[in-house]
């Protein structure tokens, strides 16, 4: 329903009382585009993928509403959601570590900033990994770190294949040197992963920065991104004032990106699905031919370590 029908029918059912107006505003009636600000009705909006059908503005999904576009109906098993944070610095600002976790969790229903499990895609099966923006920032705490390890892992062993949809503001700063160890740690999973000649499909969305984007985020053998996201590692003042030179506008966007060969693709979220289908379907033919030799024997029958 565009606006103008709405309003056409408002002024047939007679004027809206003081109450009904406010109720519906805080019903949330109404979505504004981030990008054009232009004003869409709420159910229509979702029913687009809340993708904006003026400028093609990607807003945040959060990761029951990724889910739910993306795995086979019945067939997602969560794995690892019984790991929670706890603050093994004791760390305060504004508010304690545990009182923004609380709140985090409250406020998302989320236990943590990321959900993996098991599913299959058109009867393929993936280790899924989506991550949500609304849970502190998406930021990567050990707990998000362990998840994906952990999701990498079971990858590798059952021979599925890797899809992680990336979305965080970079590494937890209440965490410390137990949040940077995660880059670590997934990069490490995924190159054991890679060596098993194993499919690993990296999508990014608005936005992708930080740790996360030097880690998991672009290591993927397929990197897809949403259009208009901003993908980068630290923030455009901080690099102008590094480098002491202008950047160019939209630098940090998935365009930008594609143009100069950092990522693979730009795919508009109503495709995200069928593409990925296609990629599988590759993958899986690729599979069925004659088997490759295996990577440790490889380098065992030159007499180098593995």
């Amino acid at each position: 329903m565009s606006l103008i029908d709405w309003f056409a029918n408002r002024r047939k059912s007679g004027p809206l009382s003081k109450e009904q107006r406010q109720r519906e505003i805080a019903d949330g009636l109404w979505t504004k585009c981030a990008e054009c600000s232009a004003l869409h009705y709420t159910k229509d909006f979702h029913r687009h993928l809340h993708v904006c059908p003026d400028c093609g503005w990607h807003d945040r999904v959060n990761a029951p509403e990724r889910l739910a576009q993306l795995i086979d109906s019945q067939s997602w098993v969560a794995t690892d959601d019984h790991l929670l944070a706890n603050d093994p610095l004791g760390f305060t600002d504004v508010r304690s570590y545990r009182e923004r976790l609380i709140q985090a969790r409250e406020k998302t229903g989320l236990n943590d900033a990321v959900l993996t499990g098991l599913g299959t895609l058109e009867g393929h099966p993936l280790a899924l990994g989506v991550m949500d923006f609304r849970f502190m920032g998406g930021s990567m705490g050990s707990v998000v770190g362990e998840r994906i390890t952990r999701l990498i892992e079971r990858a590798t062993s059952e021979r599925r294949t890797l899809v992680l949809f990336c979305a965080s503001g970079g590494a937890r700063m209440q965490e410390g040197m137990l949040s940077l160890v995660q880059m670590a740690r997934t990069s490490a999973a995924l190159q054991r992963h890679r060596e098993q000649r194993q499919l690993y499909i990296s999508v990014l969305t608005h936005p992708t920065t930080g740790g996360v984007t030097a880690s998991f985020a672009m290591l993927g053998d397929l990197i897809l991104a949403e259009p208009k996201a901003t993908i980068g590692f630290a923030g455009r003042r901080v690099i102008e004032q590094t480098l002491r030179q202008k950047l160019p506008e939209g630098f940090q966007t998935s365009e930008f990106l594609l143009k100069h060969g950092f990522i693979d693709c730009i795919v508009e979220r109503a495709q995200m699905r069928a593409t990925i289908v296609r990629l599988l379907k590759l993958h899986s033919t690729e599979e069925k031919t004659p088997a490759r030799s295996n990577p440790a024997s490889a380098y065992s029958s030159r007499g180098e370590s593995v």
